[in-house]
């Protein structure tokens, strides 16, 4: 068994967890209340902001240029692409002043990600920022076959995005150089950074404020399907 498929498994619980979310049900048949999404979207980009930084660091330190090419690919995408895609869907629900303060939950995450991406060894920092990607990846292909079914989803774009293949072929290779890393001296402290950082990411989720059932508005509805 590879590193990522045993740190996989050791997740299961997290994972089933997370798979539970009422967010994520209301957000993949687009119930999901405005403003919950607009709060998920703010902490989401100042997440990416921090999460960059953890990618750079991991760029720098990586073993060879090619792993080194694939981190700091990834650190742009974070804080390009999907940070402009998080600005577009901010400005279609309304617009208006951002926050630049992040949730407790936040702050913790990108914390722990910076720190590990900076002192830890390259195989743990890799095993750290693996949950976002394969969560994202997970999630995404779960979620976008109701989403696709419902019509004119008001979150549609969002889903797809992490069910596009580019996204997943990134996730596959980012595994991958996880995966090359690995060392058996190494591992104990890989599995438990793994299982922190998708325990992140399931408490991410669970910290949005919400309304059970809340509609969602055609601000968003109108545009972003």
């Amino acid at each position: 068994m590879s590193f990522s498929d045993e740190a996989w498994a050791g997740t299961e619980v997290v994972r089933a967890e997370i798979d539970a979310l009422e967010f994520l049900a209301e957000l993949a048949d687009g119930s999901l209340d405005d403003a919950a999404f607009r709060f998920y979207l703010e902490q989401d980009a100042l997440y990416l902001a921090g999460y960059a930084k953890a990618l750079a660091l991991l760029a720098a330190r990586a073993p060879d240029p090619r792993a080194g090419a694939f981190w700091a690919s990834a650190a742009h995408t974070a804080a390009v692409v999907e940070t402009a895609l998080h600005g577009d869907l901010l400005a279609l629900l309304g617009g208006g002043p951002r926050t630049d303060e992040h949730s407790p939950t936040c702050r913790a995450y990108v914390s722990y990600l910076v720190a590990t991406a900076a002192t830890e060894p390259y195989a743990v920092a890799c095993a750290a920022v693996l949950p976002c990607f394969w969560v994202y990846a997970h999630t995404g292909a779960r979620l976008a076959p109701a989403a696709r079914a419902v019509p004119d989803h008001p979150y549609l774009r969002w889903v797809t995005t992490y069910d596009d293949p580019a996204f997943q072929e990134s996730t596959r290779r980012a595994r991958e150089l996880t995966d090359a890393a690995a060392t058996p001296d190494l591992e104990p402290a890989m599995l438990r950074a793994f299982a922190v950082a998708t325990a992140y990411e399931r408490d991410f989720w669970s910290s949005v404020p919400r309304q059970s059932g809340g509609s969602a508005g055609t601000s968003a509805g109108s545009s972003t399907a």
